[in-house]
């Protein structure tokens, strides 16, 4: 089973997008794929009319109980073949809170999806643009991160922070966390978005994605209807770009693991 953490300490940069997209189209590859959505605003969930207010049945779920439920028992079907999802609960805002006075909390979820290991393929964790626990806990479950990053100036102050972020992690955890910058809402007839993609490509080079992900307004029409992009036909041009962008992942991906070996 391989976790992806998909985060950046800023909102609006397309995490959510990115999230359910490759998630589809991993289904659409006949991959088993679950959706964790770690953040209170529970975008993902809205995405997939899922959203669970109550706390019960969501992640909130696996943090606030002694005695937490099985994981597994609350993933629900998003509708689409192969495709689950872990709602978030608008409760799990309040759990740094509630737990800043206990220890051992960093790991709660990785340990939670040890147990998943033969049920599912892929696991995808939708990630708030805060550090906190829930962030915390995403990148020390996580395979991989996934930064998408607006090709604009401001966006670039956010990924600095999520990078000290996942640095502060990998000596805590004393493990390398692979990671990839994806430009997202690219707008080849903006001067300042081509200045920010080229400055992403200069300051991190091989880290950021070939493939960029442009503004499109039919993304937010496929998440106004509850549909991912894969099954919107008006996105198609961007549902193809986050399949080039899913194959050149796996690939360096593949790579990164045959290095380690």
């Amino acid at each position: 089973m391989d976790i992806w953490a998909i985060a950046n300490q800023k909102g609006g940069v397309g995490k959510t997008t990115t999230t359910a997209t490759l998630g589809a189209l991993l289904a659409e590859e006949g991959m088993r794929v679950l959706l964790v959505d770690l953040d209170p605003h529970a975008s993902l969930s809205g995405y997939f009319s899922l959203e669970d207010l109550s706390g019960m049945g969501s992640v909130y779920e696996l943090f606030r109980q002694h005695h937490p439920p099985a994981i597994a028992s609350l993933a629900r079907s998003t509708g689409h073949s192969g495709l689950w999802l872990l709602p978030a609960a608008a409760p799990m805002a309040t759990l740094d809170r509630q737990l800043a006075a206990h220890k051992g909390t960093g790991r709660i979820l990785a340990n939670a999806l040890t147990m998943l290991n033969n049920v599912y393929d892929y696991v995808l964790l939708d990630c708030p643009p805060t550090l906190g626990l829930l962030m915390i806990n995403a990148l020390a479950a996580a395979q991989r991160l996934l930064m998408p990053t607006q090709t604009e100036a401001l966006a670039l102050d956010g990924l600095e922070r999520m990078l000290r972020s996942m640095q502060m992690i990998e000596r805590s955890m004393g493990r390398v966390l692979p990671h990839w910058i994806v430009p997202t809402m690219y707008d080849v007839d903006a001067a300042h978005s081509r200045v920010s993609l080229m400055s992403l490509r200069e300051r991190y080079r091989h880290a950021v994605t070939r493939q960029v992900i442009a503004v499109d307004p039919q993304i937010c029409e496929a998440a106004e209807h509850g549909q991912p992009l894969t099954c919107w036909p008006a996105a198609r041009q961007s549902t193809e770009s986050y399949r080039a962008l899913l194959h050149e992942l796996l690939a360096a991906g593949r790579t990164f693991t045959e290095a380690s070996a």
